[in-house]
């Protein structure tokens, strides 16, 4: 079945040091303002989730999430939540770790999209 969210491997070792770090981290798309549109990583449970937030999936053992909004905009693209050097979100929890979680997207093709339509 196709994944609306993956991550790297790069990804899935930061989220497990954060998650040994931690505990159970989850992810929110940010929608620009502040930290741009990076994938923003919390403790789970310390950023409330809304009515018009969408769950795409899970990456490691994190609950990834959207506002609807955003959605829109990304609904015909895997998010790939990758790593890369330097300071994210001041709120994102890979910021001391001198990293920073970055979406890369590609578009599903017209037979993932006939499946996700499906689900």
């Amino acid at each position: 079945m196709t994944e609306r969210v993956i991550a790297t491997e790069a990804a899935l070792e930061l989220i497990a040091l954060l998650t040994e770090k931690h505990g159970p981290v989850m992810f929110h798309q940010s929608g620009g303002c502040c930290d741009g549109s990076s994938p923003m990583c919390y403790p789970e449970g310390d950023l409330l989730i809304g009515d018009q937030d969408i769950f795409l999936g899970t990456i490691g053992d994190a609950k990834f999430y959207i506002h609807k909004n955003q959605y829109d905009y990304w609904k015909h693209t895997q998010l790939i939540i990758d790593v890369v050097d330097g300071r994210g979100g001041m709120f994102s929890l890979e910021g001391v770790e001198g990293k920073r979680f970055l979406t890369r997207s590609r578009a599903f093709t017209s037979e993932e999209n006939k499946e996700l339509q499906n689900t």
